[in-house]
């Protein structure tokens, strides 16, 4: 079933706009590993940070693209950015009245 992963990415104080640009980078392998949509947003009510809401064809798929090589470099990359506050949540899709 598709799995969603929504997430917040608290960020260093200046730090939102280059987590952002580091995000919207094109990432090698994500869609053959099964990313349907990744979608990256910031709230201006909440600075320093970072909206992240992913959309994959399985809880598995999405576990398998965190071994991917330019999924870990671009975490790597993200690391100094970040505050270390996040939040988020996941769920599977049970259907949407569009489809």
């Amino acid at each position: 079933m598709t799995f969603v992963n929504v997430g917040s990415l608290g960020t260093k104080p200046g730090q939102q706009d280059d987590l952002v640009q580091l995000l919207l980078r094109p990432m090698a392998g994500l869609e053959a590993a099964g990313c349907l949509r990744y979608e990256v947003g910031v709230n201006p009510d909440v600075p320093d940070t970072v909206f992240v809401s992913e959309l994959w064809q399985s809880a598995e798929a999405h576990q398998a693209s965190l071994q991917l090589d330019s999924v870990r470099a671009a975490i790597a990359e993200a690391m100094p950015l970040l505050s270390g506050e996040m939040g988020g949540t996941r769920f599977t899709v049970v259907g949407s009245p569009l489809r």
